[in-house]
């Protein structure tokens, strides 16, 4: 699954730690999103979706 968070955060001016603590997560759950090593549960894509004000196809795409 490919991810727009990096870019996302990049235009919010969010942090990886600021964007982990708004979804209640640790910074290393956002490293592995970014790098497409993790895929999110519906509950975290829906939270990151949330903070970005997207849904949730347009922060994350299946490849």
């Amino acid at each position: 699954m490919k991810t727009r968070i990096k870019e996302l955060r990049a235009r919010d001016n969010l942090t990886q730690v600021e964007l982990a603590q708004k979804v209640s997560v640790r910074r290393e759950t956002i490293v592995f999103l970014e790098k497409g090593k993790y895929n999110p549960s519906l509950k975290l894509a829906f939270d990151i979706s949330k903070v970005f004000n997207m849904r949730i196809e347009e922060v994350f795409i299946m490849k």
